[in-house]
């Protein structure tokens, strides 16, 4: 009798367990929403990369040659936390590429981005204890600028308490206005963290909210699916991935950073990286950069090509509405693109967008961008929306006939955009990490974005030249984490990728 009683109660037990959320077996999950890519935020994104040298941390530790490489832009991927008691909620970027978490302040009032997202009230929070410090993120095509603060913040169903984090008061980009996204959770080393602020991770090991020194990825890539994807903190769900991962140890802390192999593209080596170059797993970038002389290798083998008409629908479909707003707003039209952070006003003299600059309101001087073609492009519609306010015609019929002047423009070799009709006939491209094969098929590294008569396809390779001896560098973004569930184990310092399920 006494054995069946055990038996009994071991079966509702086992009944109970399957029952019971996630983070009853020591798993703690964030779900992710994912949003469209559009060209002009990935030729924002590559820009940014581009101005790397000019882009600074304050505050960050002196013992790292860290370089920064983030702008955010391209993230497609994001989720919700909470800060304060009781939680204000704010959607966030989980980013590997990163340390630090900002988000807007009720204490900003001058940045029109801050108006478009939640802001912290720290007034409203019982939890709330000040420390005042100022800091500054610059980021190449924008930055922020704010203090710290130490709140409570709620990740999944756990609360991280006494978090140290960045209430932003100033961020300088329409960029920001434009985002999904309210602020910015990273997740890399606190080598890297501005302030040496102790990232949300190490204190959610330090009070023991997670059984095992580990967070898992795993991206959904389908289009059409309403779940984006999950963070798992923690441990892993076997139910991401398929097969065993492959596990290679952190070369360098700061960003998640491991030794990659040779890359393959077909069946032919690229020689480059056969004794080893240094990549970093970034879950804030969606594609994958690379040297110059192997993305453009690649991207010869795929068919990329350069269109500037695909430039201008580009910025018709992402900025058209804003352009004819600002337009009937009574905005001047040398201004506008200036609003929309595509052009800079900096008389003949070039800066990135992470460079304050005193603009003469009084006289139109020589604009200029992070990306120039945007800008010219930019400036170009302003003209053919104004002459076509002059006529007084609608909105629809406007923005319809410009994207039909974009297709008459001329067609400069330049970007990597891809004929959609010729992917089935592509190569694979295979990275070599920890002497095993992981190739991505060109359904999974070629990006589709916009609709109707502004549908393009883009290479998910963009250049980015890092010298020795940090580089040669690749950033394995979104494109390749879609592709294999990937596992950042900070116990063991290594990270490891499976084939995605």
């Amino acid at each position: 009798m006494r054995l069946k009683h055990l038996l009994v109660a071991f079966y509702l037990w086992t009944i109970v367990s399957s029952l019971l959320p996630a983070s009853s077996n020591g798993l703690k999950r964030v779900t992710l929403k994912k949003r469209v890519l559009d060209l002009q935020t990935i030729k924002a994104a590559k820009m940014a990369r581009l101005a790397k040298y000019r882009e600074s941390h304050n505050l960050r530790s002196p013992s790292e040659d860290i370089v920064p490489l983030k702008n955010y832009l391209d993230a497609q991927y994001y989720g919700e936390i909470g800060i304060g008691s009781p939680p204000q909620n704010f959607t966030v970027i989980f980013d590997t590429g990163s340390s630090n978490l900002w988000v807007p302040s009720s204490k900003c009032y001058f940045s029109i981005a801050c108006y478009f997202h939640p802001r912290y009230k720290s007034s409203k929070s019982s939890t709330y204890t000040s420390i005042g410090e100022s800091c500054e993120i610059n980021y190449g095509s924008g930055s922020i600028s704010g203090f710290f603060s130490q709140d409570n913040v709620l990740v999944g169903d756990v609360v991280v308490k006494d978090q140290i984090f960045i209430e932003a008061t100033k961020e300088s980009s329409l960029t920001f206005v434009l985002s999904k996204f309210d602020g910015i959770l990273g997740l890399g080393f606190q080598e890297i963290s501005v302030g040496n602020a102790t990232p949300v991770w190490y204190n959610m090991v330090q009070q023991y909210l997670v059984d095992d020194e580990v967070f898992s990825f795993w991206l959904n890539r389908d289009p059409n699916a309403q779940v984006g994807g999950e963070i798992v903190f923690g441990g892993i769900d076997s139910n991401h991935y398929k097969g065993k991962h492959t596990y290679v140890p952190i070369t360098q802390k700061g960003y998640w950073q491991f030794e990659l192999g040779d890359i393959i593209v077909g069946n032919q080596s690229t020689g480059v990286c056969e004794k080893g170059c240094a990549a970093i797993v970034d879950s804030g970038t969606s594609l994958l950069a690379g040297p110059t002389t192997i993305v453009t290798e690649i991207n010869h083998a795929i068919g990329g090509e350069g269109v500037v008409s695909t430039e201008c629908k580009a910025v018709v479909s992402q900025y058209g509405n804003l352009i004819w707003d600002l337009l009937v707003a009574g905005v001047k039209p040398d201004k506008v693109c200036s609003q929309l952070g595509l052009c800079i006003f900096i008389g003949a003299e070039y800066a990135s967008g992470g460079i304050e600059t005193v603009v003469d309101k009084e006289n139109r001087e020589e604009s200029i961008a992070a990306n120039p073609a945007t800008c010219e492009v930019c400036e170009m519609l302003v003209i053919w929306v104004q002459n076509q306010l002059r006529q007084k015609g609608t909105k629809e019929k406007v923005l319809n006939y410009i994207n039909e002047l974009c297709e008459s423009l001329p067609s400069p070799a330049g970007e990597s955009v891809i004929d959609c009709n010729s992917i089935s006939s592509m190569p694979n491209i295979t990275f070599t990490i920890g002497d095993k094969p992981f190739t991505l098929t060109p359904d999974q590294y070629i990006l589709k974005t916009g609709e109707g008569i502004a549908s393009v396809c883009i290479s998910g390779f963009m250049a980015f030249d890092m010298p020795p001896p940090r580089g040669p560098l690749w950033i394995l973004g979104d494109v390749f984490m879609g592709a294999y569930h990937t596992v950042f184990d900070y116990g063991d310092l290594q990270v490891g990728f499976a084939e995605a399920a």
